[in-house]
Formats: C-alpha cells, structure tokens, sequence
C-alpha cells in the first residue's frame, strides 16, 4: 500500500469511529472527542486526496474540517 492510501485509509478510520461511537451512544455530537475525531479524520482524508489529486474528494474534506471546527468552537462558547 502506497503512502496516500495509508494517509486516506487512516483518515477515513477515524472518520468512520467518530460515526460509531455515535451511533452506539458512546459520544455525542457536542461531544469534543467526537469533533476532533472527525476534524483529524478529515484532514488526514484531504491530504491523501491532495496527494492524489482528487479535487471533488479534498472540497469534501475541507468543508467536513470546517465544520469539525465549528463544533469545536460552539462547545468552547
């Protein structure tokens, strides 16, 4: 495996255990963990997807950041 599948595949795992662990009920949407989860996730995902040169999926990611950042934010105020 290539070095942008490794950075993807990792991105996408921890996109995938945020979603989980909500699912299942042990972390919530206002939760930190879940939020970081995603915003880690996302940007290893973008990167891979810049390293690829996969546009549509590195606007994807970007905006997933954006508002994994947003939710990191509201729960701080």
């Amino acid at each position: 495996m290539d070095l942008p599948n490794i950075i993807n595949s990792a991105g996408v795992s921890l996109i995938l255990l945020a979603f989980i662990l909500l699912t299942i009920g042990k972390t919530k949407q206002q939760d930190k963990t879940y939020n970081l989860l995603n915003l880690a996730g996302a940007g290893l995902a973008c990167y891979g997807a810049i390293l690829i040169h996969a546009i549509p999926f590195v606007i994807l990611e970007m905006i997933w950041c954006a508002v994994a950042i947003y939710g990191l934010l509201k729960k701080a105020s």
